[in-house]
């Protein structure tokens, strides 16, 4: 990353904002207060202020080398203080259909997760972080959940990039669908079916893996949930016994999950349809060459009458109607009846 690093601040008092766009030097002292949830974003910009950030909250380095890291694979690692998610949002430039480059753009976002507070990283503004700040502010019953109420939102939003991104290439695969039997050109069409083949590959690659982050939260939860549990019932004197329910978290964090898992099966569908257009495709042009093929071999055959007689009448010997009149009309009625009677079976047949 290079150039002046884009910064959001923000902190919630009892799901109420008490400050936002404070310093990030301010950050660590925001986190030691009781009762606070603190979020700082930073966008592009230099490393150095990541690495300085990361030495002053204690952040593990080889969570900040994955998160300045390029195309780092979506992720969920647990560090000592932390979490760390890694995850694409996903987005269609049509403007790029121009250049037969791939329209899907993805953006890497980085999660620093800690008991008070959250920390993004985001390589670029392809990802619209005013979305998910309109999303905890819609949902402002999520912040009375802490910090993984920070976080769904933020998850909820990139899977809901994916789900538009999955619609967009549904819809596009049903045009071509569409337009595979039309006449026209094929080498469009090929053209327009891999580039579709290639988006669908590079989709798989960061929707697929973010069923195994959520479900890898929904385990953390319930572990820390049941840990809970035990530390109160040992207060009380009660014996310890694992619960069924986590948080009140649970209904949001299974909602996500769902959504993960019908975005990673639309995803497979699209995999399955595009090799079947592809395979389609493929077989369209073996048929229309075969008819092409079947029109020139009937031509060809019409052709080779006047040749034939032609040069049999070319001969230097004396045959019937040799040297006279009538030979030259002979041979021409031969040429016509010949090419006709050719021409017609091969309508008939379907060749020419």
């Amino acid at each position: 990353m290079a150039g002046v690093t884009k910064i959001r601040t923000r902190a919630w008092q009892k799901g109420e904002v008490v400050s936002d766009g404070f310093p990030l030097a301010d950050l660590d002292g925001w986190l030691a207060k009781k009762d606070t949830l603190v979020w700082a974003d930073l966008c592009s910009g230099d490393t150095d202020e990541l690495s300085q950030l990361a030495e002053e909250l204690g952040l593990s380095p080889l969570a900040v080398e994955d998160a300045t890291a390029e195309g780092e694979r979506v992720k969920l690692a647990r560090h000592p203080g932390h979490l760390f998610v890694t995850c694409y949002s996903t987005v269609f430039d049509n403007d790029l259909a121009l250049s037969h480059r791939s329209r899907l753009v993805t953006s890497q976002v980085s999660v620093f997760v800690m008991p008070q507070g959250l920390v993004t990283v985001r390589k670029d503004d392809n990802f619209d972080i005013e979305t998910v700040i309109r999303h905890w502010e819609d949902d402002s019953s999520l912040l009375a959940q802490g910090v993984l109420g920070l976080l769904h939102g933020l998850l909820d939003e990139v899977v809901d990039s994916h789900f538009e991104a999955v619609q967009h290439l549904d819809d596009a695969i049903e045009d071509v669908e569409g337009e595979l039997f039309e006449s026209g050109s094929m080498l469009g069409k090929q053209e327009v079916i891999y580039r579709l083949r290639r988006e669908v590959v590079e989709l798989r690659r960061v929707v697929l893996p973010m069923r195994e982050v959520v479900l890898g939260l929904n385990r953390r939860r319930e572990v820390k949930a049941e840990e809970d549990q035990e530390q109160q019932n040992g207060q009380n004197g009660q014996s310890s016994a694992p619960t069924i329910s986590g948080t009140s978290l649970d209904g949001w964090y299974d909602d996500l999950y769902d959504h993960t898992l019908r975005a990673a099966e639309w995803t497979e569908s699209l995999r399955d349809m595009i090799s079947s257009l592809f395979e389609t495709n493929l077989s369209l042009q073996d048929a229309r060459l075969n008819t092409i093929m079947k029109k020139l071999a009937g031509w060809a055959a019409i052709i080779a009458v006047p040749t034939a007689v032609t040069g049999w009448f070319g001969q230097n010997v004396p045959y019937t109607g040799f040297g006279q009149p009538y030979g030259v009309w002979m041979s021409l009625g031969m040429i016509v009846l010949g090419s006709l009677a050719l021409y017609m079976v091969f309508r008939k047949y379907d060749w020419i």
